[in-house]
């Protein structure tokens, strides 16, 4: 005679697993500040800045890995006081009633903090535009910021973006659009554009290309 085989249930264990199962449901009844925090975070659009332990902060915020699924998610920030420059000590940071005057104006939505404000452009544009001749005439000035704060890495990004504009110019730009681009990119390379000393003879050279340069517009 083979033998059959059989399941055994304990008795007890069906109990303890029909206790949990009625536990859980009991908590999903009881208000729970977390659920609150997340959707009131995910609706809103914000995050909430976080006392994670001594002079250490982090960020809260609502993180979806798919449109049905999103999480509570906690971002550190790195050990210290100020984690973000341009915010300053994190612990002058104080709600808007203990201001005398509240620092958004008379405009709510505007900010007194350097953020740049959302915006929705008719167009989708997939590379900073460099070919107007107040965008020739601005590497002077971030030439100047780059030197003054040691950014060198910058002019060869700025070469770069330049490069890249050069390689998508529409057939009906100026002939000479890609001539005044190379040049910019060219003197970005340069050693001498490094050195503080030349940023008077740079500028100047800047200056007679993007002087003749035409307001280019995409078709």
């Amino acid at each position: 005679m083979a033998p059959v085989p059989f399941h055994r249930t304990n008795v007890h264990d069906s109990e303890n697993k029909k206790e949990e199962e009625e536990s859980t449901q009991e908590d999903g009844k009881i208000p729970s500040f977390t659920v609150l925090l997340h959707g009131s975070l995910k609706v809103e659009g914000m995050v909430a800045l976080a006392h994670v332990a001594e002079n250490w902060y982090g960020i809260l915020y609502s993180w979806a890995d798919s449109k049905k699924k999103s999480n509570l998610m906690l971002s550190l920030l790195e050990p210290g006081p100020e984690p973000v420059s341009w915010i300053g000590n994190i612990k002058n940071l104080a709600p808007i009633s203990d201001f005398v005057e509240p620092p958004y104006g008379e405009d709510d939505n505007k900010t007194p903090f350097p953020i740049r404000p959302a915006e929705k452009h008719s167009y989708a544009q997939s590379c900073v535009v460099w070919i107007k001749p107040s965008g020739l005439q601005e590497l002077n000035r971030l030439r100047r910021a780059a030197l003054s704060f040691g950014f060198h890495d910058l002019f060869e990004a700025m070469a770069s973006m330049l490069d890249r504009e050069c390689t998508m110019l529409p057939g009906s730009a100026h002939p000479d659009a890609a001539l005044q681009l190379t040049h910019a990119a060219n003197v970005l390379r340069n050693e001498m554009a490094t050195d503080i000393a030349q940023m008077f003879m740079w500028q100047n050279e800047i200056k007679c290309y993007s002087a003749n340069i035409i307001v280019y517009q995409f078709v």
